[in-house]
């Protein structure tokens, strides 16, 4: 097989920085078949696969590259699809910087394999020329399991059980399956029409899905097992937005970053045809250095703002957020406030807000997280002239379930003690995974806990 020696990726080809930034269409614009083969014989099929330990859905990634390579794309996505039930989402949010490409042996003289372009090409490609494929189906097992929660733990953890003859049903909350897919990620980095074919093709697989059904309301945990399920499993996510704790954050102008996004993404602000609300400020500042901060920021922008902020406590070096998105962001005129933190909001005498009061910060020994702590630097304050402040700090589950449930343990952060190896909550034929257990997340790795949630479920009915 031909090997390509390029030492740097393969550039993908993305809209222009100017233009996008004034619509919501997909930022990167992906590979042609003839780029994605050049890519693909970039491999060198090393006999230790060090990529595919990196990968927590453990997807065959010299196996489906070497198909890419000869140009068999269908084929490649075969591979990828046996283990990964969003190969189209993965292509595009995954952090493959920090998991597999960062095994990649290629990258030690040179960059990595752009394994995660490679993925969303088979996607894309499946999507487009295998329309009206008849989706397999597993026959029966006669056992039933319950879902909660159509995120991407809860969606791997079906598409799982479902190919293990299980009859799978998904309770969804909202009036939409896809959980953070839906909400959370904007349209210009993941097509809400990708994320529904994904859902489309489990349901056509024989995955039930059953939306506007808010378990620990509508039915409790305790019923689901009542109405003939044998096991559960809670991938209900972290919808709990954190907030900042300061004096004025009852402004009007003031609003989380999960209520901003889930306003444009789930209901569609941004569209003229429909009537959600969503603030469309002149001056906004997003508090916070994640990717939810990067996506926010690059929302408002997108809705008309003039300027629009990042309030980071740390430095750049220190940001969680993935490199891609900060390059993005700036590359769209996104301004950002490093070593700065918040301490109040102001307004107006009419309760709008008018200014974020910060303080500039210095970097200390590290903390508990390994990243140098931020100390306040004295008389340092000052005022960023703002009429949103949109607060991306984090977020935590949602207490419904663990308040309804008996027997269910949490810990003081509100997430469900589960057993590492198996996933099982404190309540038998109960489990877990994903941001339920860990908090905000990645999607790849609560994928990787619907995985291990699927297998340890299989495992426990089959012992009973």
């Amino acid at each position: 097989m031909a090997v390509n020696n390029q030492l740097t990726k393969t550039p993908m080809p993305e809209q222009d920085p100017v233009l996008r930034a004034a619509n919501f269409e997909e930022v990167a614009l992906g590979y042609t078949p003839e780029m994605a083969v050049q890519e693909a014989q970039r491999c060198l099929h090393c006999k230790t696969r060090p990529c595919v330990a990196g990968c927590p859905v453990n997807v065959m990634i010299p196996e489906f590259i070497a198909e890419m390579a000869a140009g068999r794309f269908e084929e490649a996505y075969a591979v990828i699809s046996s283990t990964n039930a969003l190969p189209a989402v993965c292509g595009r949010v995954c952090p493959q910087e920090n998991q597999c490409e960062s095994r990649c042996v290629r990258g030690i003289k040179g960059e990595a394999v752009a394994i995660g372009r490679l993925e969303r090409f088979a996607a894309d490609w499946h999507r487009t020329h295998s329309q009206g494929t008849a989706a397999a189906q597993t026959p029966r097992n006669g056992h039933r399991v319950a879902v909660v929660g159509s995120g991407p733990a809860g969606l791997t953890c079906a598409g799982d059980l479902n190919r293990l003859g299980y009859d799978v049903t998904v309770f969804e909350a909202f009036h939409t399956a896809g959980g953070v897919l839906m909400y959370g990620i904007p349209e210009f980095r993941l097509p809400k029409a990708i994320v529904k074919q994904e859902i489309d093709s489990l349901c056509a697989a024989g995955v039930e899905v059953q939306t506007n059904m808010v378990i620990g309301k509508v039915l409790s945990v305790d019923e689901l097992f009542d109405n003939g399920y044998e096991a559960v499993f809670i991938g209900s996510g972290a919808g709990l937005p954190g907030f900042l704790g300061i004096p004025g954050e009852g402004l009007l102008g003031v609003m989380s970053a999960n209520e901003f996004l889930t306003r444009i993404n789930l209901m569609k602000a941004y569209r003229s045809e429909y009537d959600t609300p969503a603030p469309r400020a002149k001056r906004v500042a997003v508090v916070g250095g994640g990717n939810v901060a990067m996506d926010a920021a690059r929302c408002a922008k997108r809705l008309g703002a003039e300027q629009v902020s990042i309030v980071y406590r740390r430095g750049e070096a220190e940001m969680p957020a993935r490199l891609e998105e900060i390059h993005h962001a700036k590359e769209e005129g996104i301004e950002f406030c490093f070593l700065t933190a918040p301490v109040a909001v102001h307004g107006d005498d009419n309760g709008f807000v008018t200014a974020l009061e910060c303080v500039s910060m210095e970097l200390g020994e590290p903390d508990a997280s390994g990243r140098r702590r931020p100390q306040e630097i004295a008389g340092s304050n000052h005022k960023l002239e703002v009429d949103l402040v949109i607060a991306a700090i984090g977020n935590s589950p949602n207490p419904l379930i663990r308040t309804t449930t008996p027997g269910l343990e949490s810990n003081r952060r509100g997430c469900l003690v589960v057993d590492e190896d198996t996933l099982r909550t404190t309540r038998e034929g109960v489990y877990a995974g994903g941001d339920a257990v860990t908090g905000a997340a990645t999607v790849i790795l609560a994928m990787g806990a619907g995985k291990k949630a699927a297998a340890s479920i299989h495992e426990f009915l089959s012992e009973k």
